[in-house]
Parts: C-alpha cells; structure tokens; sequence
C-alpha cells in the first residue's frame, strides 16, 4: 500500500539527493566529462573562497531573523484576534490574502514599494521631511529589506495555526487561572504557551527550513545585491551552476553544506528543543 508513495519519494527525493553528494565530489560543468576531485570543493568552499562564507553568513541573518519576528508577531496577532468578532474575522481574512499572492509577484510589488526615486516609502518620508532611503541599494537595509517581504507575505498563514491552537485550549484552565487572580504574563508563560508548544515546535521548524531555502525574492529584488550583502545559499548554489561556467561539481558541494546544515538544525530541533513541547 505504501509502495506507490516510497516509489515516488525514492525518485524524486532520496535519488536527487544522492546525487547531488555524488556529484560534489567531482569537478563537472554538465559539458566536459566528470573528474573525481575528492574534498578539493569544499576545501574551496570553506577555506579559499570568501564569497560561500559571505553568503553563509547572510542565510544564517536571514533565518533568524524570519523565524523569530513571524513566531513573535503571530503569537502577538492570535492574542489579539482570539475574541471571535466581525472586525477579527476581517483582519485575519486581511492577513491571510500576501500568503495567497505568488512570491515573485509578491517581490515585484516590494520593489516598487522599496524604489528609490518612486518607492512608497519615500513618498511617505517625503511627507514628514525625512531624508529618502536607498534601501535596497543599501548593503545594510538590503538583507532587512527581504525580511520584511518574508514575514509580511507568510505572517497571516502562520497566525492562523496559531490561532487555531489558541482556540483548542480548554476554557475551564483558563477561568481557573483568572479566578485565582493570575497575572496575565505569568498565565501566559505557565499556561498558554505550553499548551501551544506543538504548533510553535512545528513552525519553527517549517519556518527555519523554508528560510534556509530562500531564493525568489532574493534573486527578483537584488539578485544578491548590493555586493554581496544579500547573497544567499541557494542563490549561491543557483549562480555557480548555471552561471558561472555551470560548474555544477562546486554547486553540488555547496548544496550538499546546506544540506547538512538543514539535517543538524533538524536533529537538535528535535533532541533538545522537542522535550519542551507539551503534548496534550
């Protein structure tokens, strides 16, 4: 019964990333025959070329910052729309329609917005007599830049998981807590939190590994701009492939680094932070 499903993972998942490790371990550009090299790409990766590191550098930011500001700010929007209401209801239908818009039309939209000289911000800092920013040619907005298009498209899908969790926690724990005359910091913490670890478990996983894979929004709105300053693993793995002389041996060996990096944050997510999750 599971044959047709192991089948199609095993063609279109396991196979591929085989071969994408194989592959790393030889120098190839999808014309001339391939040459085993052994480690001599990642020893260009890590130890002689600065660029992987610079774009390491800029997925670990990148990730982090994803991860914590759309948890924090779900969390904060379910508080807020938990009480059922027509305004509510309106927000979340509102929240959720950027995760419905496809995100190279999501990236056109933001660059627009983040344009120099007829960008919506600037328009509206030119209001307020503010100075105009140059934020996606500035290599310290830049990175920032793609985090807010990130958290803005994906918050509405995440805030409903979490609303929904919200909602499932028995009422009667609740009321009791108040009846006490529990503050509302120490109830969240001791009580609403816990209750909603599986959920939060969940999206920080999903989260960390969707973040670590970016690559649409990078190459729409800067294509790794300025510089390098928002460089990213993918689009690093995406350049060296089918850019730079397609040299797919160096591309697999940087694929397969974040591979790696993707399977031990996923196994310390799952040792460590796992046996905070409280499952009802």
């Amino acid at each position: 019964m599971v044959a047709p499903a192991m089948t199609f993972l095993a063609i279109f998942t396991f196979y591929p990333l085989a071969n994408l490790v194989y592959l790393s371990f030889f120098r190839y550009n999808l014309i001339s025959d391939k040459v085993f090299v052994g480690l001599t790409n990642y020893r260009n990766l890590l130890f002689v070329k600065k660029d992987f590191l610079q774009a390491l550098e800029n997925t670990v930011v990148y990730s982090f910052a994803v991860v914590f500001f759309t948890i924090l700010l779900a969390i904060l929007f379910a508080l807020w729309l938990e009480k059922d209401s027509w305004f509510n209801r309106f927000i979340q239908k509102s929240m959720f329609t950027p995760y419905l818009i496809a995100m190279v039309s999501t990236a056109y939209i933001w660059s627009w917005i983040f344009d120099v000289n007829s960008g919506l911000l600037n328009a509206a800092l030119a209001l307020i007599d503010v100075s105009p920013l140059r934020w996606l040619n500035d290599s310290s907005l830049a990175i920032w830049c793609i985090v807010i298009v990130s958290v803005w498209k994906s918050l509405g899908y995440y805030l409903l998981i979490v609303l929904a969790s919200l909602k499932s926690i028995p009422r009667e724990i609740i009321e009791a807590a108040e009846l006490d005359n529990t503050p509302w910091l120490r109830k969240f913490v001791r009580i609403i939190l816990p209750m909603i670890s599986p959920q939060i478990f969940f999206l920080l996983i999903t989260i960390t590994i969707s973040s670590f894979r970016v690559f649409d929004s990078v190459q729409v709105m800067t294509n790794g701009g300025p510089g390098n300053a928002t460089d990213v693993l993918v689009t690093y793995v995406h350049r060296y492939a089918f850019q730079m002389n397609m040299r797919v041996g160096y591309a697999s060996a940087a694929g397969s680094v974040l591979l790696f990096i993707l399977m031990v944050l996923t196994i310390f997510y799952f040792r460590f932070l796992g046996r905070k999750v409280h499952y009802q």
